[in-house]
């Protein structure tokens, strides 16, 4: 069971509180104790007071005349023995009274040094709680939040400038990482679209060899994975660094569109796809939410076999399940599908179908939406993978 720093603290306290008020309550009891008359040398004294005491002074001195007579001294020793019962009653009442009201009004003080302790332990611990809140609203879109903590300079104040101090350092290692993506999307691309310009010119050349035809298509081809594997590359980095802006999207209006844009490529390996969806609206890139929709129905296309099929059905929840027909896929190998550059029984090989990133860079697109994806053997072979992403409400 988990116990909060803050009742720990008022447990803490009331517990310190009562420890302090036993001991008080025991010294004041032996104090009282030993200021209170023993009723025996009690009534001496007062015997010695009215009429004086014999030589030992332990009791009373008696008159001759009551000396002869005995009954008159019964009578004596029946008063002396009233007077010490009656000493002694009134001592130990007034100890039990003592004890009485001092436990009571001990246990009244621990109760509001309890409710005290909790108003105390929860205007220490406010910092604390406002550092966590801003941490977890913290996220690579919304790097700008700090704490900004009033109050002395405490241990607390420290902590709350070294957290804004630490936030401060992070934002700029993301801007940065921003600006290289930016740039090396730029640096990268543009000398593969010119090297595919030269090699499509020199394919278009009526005078060209069959020796060099086969070269340039073969360095059209390496040419065309290279600018999937950047591409891939720098969606996976936009979309591990968090989302900058977001805007309602329909995820059964993007799938369409994604799978009309799929159809030649179905046609070609002879697979079936088909569609059951509902309307629903999520919040996030459009942009990456196509990329993540045309990834999973891809892979199905391409890692299936033919006359296969690829059922993809979004539902009213914001769900999204793709399933395809295909080779059988080991369940302890489908977590390693989500690595990048891992393919089913391969890696990092040249002569495949894709880059290996579409499921690292779906599995990326959905954290950055804050969604869930899970995926399964299906039971004829092939894959179902389900992507949850939380709707807009109403």
């Amino acid at each position: 069971m988990r116990v909060s720093v803050r009742a720990r603290l008022t447990a803490l306290y009331g517990g310190l509180f009562l420890l302090a008020g036993l001991g008080l309550l025991g010294i004041n009891y032996l104090l009282v104790e030993s200021r209170l008359p023993e009723a025996p040398g009690f009534v001496a004294q007062r015997a010695q007071t009215v009429q004086g005491t014999d030589v030992t002074g332990t009791a009373p001195a008696v008159p001759a005349e009551m000396m002869e007579n005995g009954e008159a001294l019964r009578v004596r020793a029946d008063e002396l023995a009233v007077v010490i019962q009656s000493v002694e009653e009134y001592r130990a009442s007034t100890l039990s009274t003592l004890l009485l009201q001092s436990g009571v009004a001990l246990v009244v003080a621990a109760a509001l040094a309890v409710v005290l302790g909790w108003l105390v332990a929860g205007r220490v611990l406010r910092p604390v709680h406002e550092i966590t809140v801003t941490a977890r609203r913290l996220g690579a879109e919304n790097l700008d939040r700090r704490i900004e903590l009033d109050g002395p300079q405490d241990e607390l104040k420290e902590l709350a400038d070294t957290f804004d101090g630490m936030l401060d350092r992070l934002a700029s290692a993301f801007d940065s990482q921003r600006r290289f993506v930016a740039n090396a999307s730029h640096e990268l691309r543009t000398p593969l679209a010119v090297q595919r310009t030269l090699v499509e010119v020199a394919l278009a050349n009526p005078d060209a060899t069959p020796e060099l035809r086969r070269l340039a298509t073969h360095l059209l081809h390496n040419g065309e994975r290279s600018e999937r594997l950047i591409d891939g590359l720098l969606t996976l980095a936009r979309s591990d660094r968090g989302l900058a802006q977001r805007a309602p999207v329909r995820l059964d209006q993007v799938t369409d569109r994604v799978l009309r844009g799929v159809g030649d490529l179905a046609g070609e390996r002879h697979v079936t796809v088909r569609e059951t969806s509902r309307p629903c609206t999520v919040s996030g890139d459009p942009v990456l939410l196509e990329r993540l929709v045309d990834n999973l129905v891809r892979n199905a296309v391409h890692y299936n076999v033919p006359g296969g099929s690829v059922t993809v059905e979004v539902g009213g929840d914001c769900s999204l399940v793709v399933t395809n027909t295909g080779p059988e896929v080991p369940e302890d190998e489908v977590p390693g599908l989500f690595e990048p550059f891992r393919r089913l029984g391969t890696e990092r090989v040249a002569d495949v179908v894709g880059a290996g990133l579409g499921l690292s860079i779906v599995r990326s697109v959905v954290r950055a939406h804050h969604g869930d994806i899970a995926a399964e053997p299906g039971p004829g072979g092939g894959l179902r993978v389900e992507v949850r992403l939380p709707p807009i409400a109403g």
